[in-house]
Parts: C-alpha cells; structure tokens; sequence
C-alpha cells in the first residue's frame, strides 16, 4: 500500500503524491504529479480530499504556478478550484462537454489547445489532445525528460473505461497510436507505477481492444438480438461481474463503433443485432 501524503521522487524534476481514494477504479488513488524545481506545475490535483490537498500545499509550498488537469472526472480535477485559491496558479485544462461522471464545476483559466506548450523555469509540457476516454482528454509531455503525463488515457494495471458518449472507442484506439509520434521514455498513468516502454505498453493496449472487440462481434453473433445485460456477461467472462456495469459502458462504446463500421444495429426494442 503507499503511503497517502508523503512526495516520491521519480526524477529530478517529478515527484508524486497519491490521493487517498483508493478503490476498483482508482486502484491505489489517483496520483498528482509536481513537476519542476524553482517553479512548479501540478498535474491532475485529484479530488476534493483536505489531506491530500494540504499535501500538495506542504510539498509545493509557494513554488506553485500552473494547475494541470488531464480530464475532468472527480478523481482528477475538483481540487484544482481549492488549490488554486491557496496558491494563485493559473488552471489549465478543457471544459467538460457532458455531464455524466464529470467534475461540471471546472473552470479553467486557460483552456488549452492541442500541441500548445506550458513554459515553466526548466521544463516544458506539451499537451496532446487524447480524445476517446472522454472528449475533452489531454496528456501532457514534459519535452526535458520524455514523460508523458497519461491521466486515465493510459493506466497501470488496468485497461480504461470509455464513457459514451465523451468517450468513444474510434478515438480512443487513435489516440493511442498517436502519442507514439512523440518521443516518450516513460508513461506516467493517472493509477499506478511508470511504465517504462511507452511504443509496448501502447501496441498491447491496442491489442487488447481489438481482441475485446472481436469477442463483442462474436458474442453478439451467436445470441443476437441482445439486450447490454445479455451481452455483458459471455463477453466480459475474464471480468468479475461485480464490474459488469462499468464494462457496459466500454462495450457500449464498442458497438457504436461496431455500428459506424456497418457491422451491428438497434433494432425497434433497443437489443442489439448482428449485421447479417
């Protein structure tokens, strides 16, 4: 278990202090990287936690100038408005374009930009627009070390749920592919450990949602018409049903890509079918 509160060192210029909100999704909690020296910038600051805020407050003390968020979800963004009223930083990120699992409070002071850079005292950050967990999903590059902020586009020891309709599956895969344009040593996910082989780490996240999307198409074939009920449970056999709501929602993604492609359609009962 890691030790809530406390900053890691994982290079000269990242330190991370996870957020004590430990669960099925979050894993151990949600991490909030500082990056910087002389002059900091918080990446994803985490839920509304007062620990874990006094925390980054304790760790950052007054070098604290810029809030990054990479989405918008309650694990990631609701301490930014607190933070930033302690310290003056500037919020970075993008509005949320749907309500549903979103931090709708966010505000940021600047809304970023696909490729546009935060100059900080020695560090750089990139932000990479990665649509497809939600739309309005960014990740981050600090172009002086080569890591690449993941927030829930990528994570560690789990595969990410996409949440239609901000999520879809199409972008998702895409911008997988994308972030491997960059030049990146090291994925710092949202949960867990670096992961160390970013071009490895990607072609088997993609791997992976291919094969789930061939078992989607195979299961939907064999007992078509089907409800998500129906479905959920001879597609996700490796997934403790305890989980089963959240895989609806990727599955759903699925088959709205499924759909676009020709492949599957709603029928007038709201069941899935199988193009035949």
């Amino acid at each position: 278990m890691p030790t809530y509160g406390d900053p890691e060192i994982l290079t000269s210029l990242v330190r991370r202090i996870i957020a004590p909100n430990p669960g099925p999704m979050t894993g151990d909690g949600t991490n909030t990287y500082l990056v910087g020296e002389h002059e900091l910038a918080v990446i994803d600051p985490g839920p509304d936690i007062p620990e874990h805020i006094d925390a980054l407050l304790k760790s950052g003390q007054e070098r604290i100038r810029w809030i990054l968020c990479t989405h918008t979800h309650p694990d990631h963004s609701p301490a930014a408005a607190i933070l930033k009223e302690k310290t003056g930083a500037k919020v970075v990120g993008a509005f949320a374009n749907d309500g549903l699992h979103q931090d709708t409070s966010f505000s940021p002071d600047l809304e970023i930009n696909d490729d546009e850079i935060i100059h900080g005292d020695g560090w750089d950050l990139r932000a990479i627009w990665t649509p497809g967990h939600v739309s309005n999903h960014y990740c981050y590059l600090l172009e002086q070390q080569g890591i690449v902020f993941a927030g829930d586009h990528i994570m560690n020891g789990s595969t990410v749920v996409i949440v239609p309709p901000g999520g879809d599956m199409t972008d998702y895969i895409n911008s997988l592919r994308r972030i491997l344009d960059y030049e990146i040593k090291y994925i710092a996910p949202g949960h867990g450990d670096l992961i160390p082989d970013c071009r490895a780490e990607v072609e088997k996240l993609v791997a992976h949602r291919l094969g789930r999307e061939r078992k989607v198409l195979d299961g939907l074939k064999s007992i078509s018409p089907a409800n998500l009920d129906e479905l959920v449970v001879i597609v996700y056999t490796d997934v403790d049903s305890s989980l089963h709501e959240w895989a609806k929602l990727s599955m759903t993604a699925h088959l709205i890509k499924l759909e676009r492609e020709g492949h599957v359609f709603i029928d007038k009962e709201d069941r899935w079918v199988f193009k035949r």
